[in-house]
């Protein structure tokens, strides 16, 4: 995952394939709707997938970058021992699905929980979706959790990490189609987003630890 330099994820090779296979046979035996349908499911898998090659903007040691592209939907202060912030961000089909590292740090903890694709704004998600939460810790002992939430989608959340691992901020990580991000922040952090704001991950600057 991390060195992939094509221009489409390599998590989406299959199904661009068996729908471009699609297209063929329909265009073939001339099934003009279903041609056309195929044709429009090829272009739309192309977006969803794309893997724009990005450099990292020149940041001080202690900053966090986004870690997917999205809107800002809420920012939180939390009544919590760990964390004091937390920060959540909605991505679309439209938006970049690459997800990318968003600090230098090692890989403190990570849990993957397979389940459901149900709406946010179903009160039965945030309990039964599929997720995924990752801790990382830099070498000043700062720690950030981020969590990886599916909502409606087609494909899993894929995630190239093992504990302990060391990572480099702004490198790819994984993979999420259609989900929310919650990145969860200690009291030594200084917040540099606002509500409905449009953030690229490894781009956009969350803040930094002071």
């Amino acid at each position: 995952m991390n060195n992939n330099l094509l221009p489409i994820a390599k998590e989406g090779f299959n199904r661009i394939g068996f729908t471009f296979l699609a297209f063929v046979f329909f265009t073939i035996f001339d099934f003009d709707f279903f041609e056309f349908l195929s044709f429009v499911m090829v272009l739309f898998l192309l977006l969803v997938y794309r893997n724009p090659e990005r450099m990292s903007p020149i940041l001080e040691v202690k900053s966090v970058v986004s870690p997917v592209d999205g809107t800002v939907i809420a920012i939180e202060e939390l009544d919590d021992s760990e964390y004091a912030y937390k920060v959540e961000i909605n991505s679309s089909y439209f938006d970049v699905s690459l997800l990318r590292i968003p600090l230098s740090a090692i890989v403190k903890s990570l849990d993957i929980k397979r389940g459901a694709r149900l709406s946010k704004d179903s009160p039965l998600s945030k309990d039964l979706n599929e997720r995924v939460e990752i801790v990382f810790e830099d070498s000043f002992k700062n720690t950030i959790k981020v969590k990886h939430m599916l909502k409606q989608s087609f494909d899993t959340i894929k995630v190239d990490l093992n504990t302990k691992q060391n990572t480099l901020q702004g490198a790819r990580y994984g993979l999420m189609i259609n989900g929310i991000t919650t990145i969860y922040l200690p009291h030594n952090f200084r917040v540099n987003l606002s509500i409905g704001q449009e953030v690229d991950a490894s781009q956009s600057l969350v803040g930094y630890f002071s």
